[in-house]
């Protein structure tokens, strides 16, 4: 049978004052007063029937006693704190969301921080990918798509609408449709273009410009880096106003001259009957989405 052990709030005085080789500091830490440690201290030499402490004037000095007890106490605390934190990560909820890398970059990362700060007690993972995740294998909780829909068999909700517009560093100096003439077109290359993929062709056609070739220039096929050419002063990019509106905000970009032309909406979509962090994710998401609007 195990011997009665004094009381837990004295063991815990007791360790931190020896540990700072203060009563005072070990108050500080313990969110108590200086008086109610030693009043615990006290109380655990009562109980023990030894001197714990020798009392200085502004200073305690552990005895021969207390200092035999100090590291045993010391290294189970220790224990204490590295199990609870170790049942305490364990029971941690891990939310998957799945993007396309250039939403993912551009939109996504810049905000997640405020996911941390909403829900502290689930993780929130990212998973760039251009392909459609298939939820069956448990990569994704939900997705950000980018398409006209409908989404048989998932959930859907429509997060924003997606325009398209030229964009350029203001070192360019557009101004005026013509200048369009002497700069460069950066194109972003789409893996199953259609009638309705926002291209420059489409966009001069908008715009009434038939004069420039709209095939002509430099393409890349990621977003991303296409918006990094144009904020470099490298051409004219036809980019989603939704993916640059913080480089628009901030200056870093600017849009010149209309027209935008339309794009697909942005979609989230997860499998019906989802786990409740999938509930705060889309939660979470349509808040960003409307402080961004």
């Amino acid at each position: 049978m195990r011997r009665a052990l004094p009381p837990l709030a004295t063991l815990r005085a007791f360790e931190a004052a020896a540990r700072h080789q203060s009563f005072k500091q070990a108050a500080e830490e313990l969110a108590v007063t200086p008086t109610a440690i030693s009043h615990q201290i006290r109380l655990l030499e009562e109980t023990l029937g030894l001197r714990l402490f020798e009392r200085r004037t502004r200073q305690v000095a552990l005895t021969r006693e207390g200092r035999e007890l100090y590291p045993v106490l010391r290294d189970g605390f220790d224990a204490f704190s590295n199990a609870v934190i170790r049942i305490s990560e364990k029971r941690r909820s891990v939310v998957t969301l799945s993007a396309t890398t250039s939403f993912t970059a551009r939109w996504l990362v810049p905000r997640v921080a405020s996911f941390r700060e909403r829900y502290p007690s689930v993780d929130l993972s990212l998973h760039a990918s251009d392909d459609p995740v298939d939820f069956r294998t448990g990569i994704a909780d939900a997705a950000v798509r980018y398409g006209r829909g409908p989404y048989p068999d998932l959930s859907s909700t429509r997060l924003m609408a997606n325009r398209f517009a030229p964009v350029c560093s203001a070192r360019l100096g557009l101004k005026t449709l013509d200048d369009l003439h002497h700069v460069t077109l950066l194109h972003s290359r789409w893996r199953h273009p259609n009638a309705d993929t926002p291209t420059w062709r489409r966009w001069l056609d908008a715009a009434g410009m038939h004069s420039i070739d709209g095939e002509a220039g430099i393409s890349f096929n990621d977003d991303g880096h296409a918006a990094q050419a144009a904020i470099a002063g490298q051409g004219v990019a036809l980019l989603s106003l939704v993916l640059v509106a913080d480089d628009l905000a901030s200056g870093v970009l600017l849009q010149p001259f209309g027209p935008a032309i339309d794009g697909y909406d942005f979609h989230l979509v997860h499998p019906r009957n989802a786990r409740p962090e999938v509930g705060m994710l889309s939660e979470w998401l349509l808040d960003a989405v409307q402080a961004a609007s």
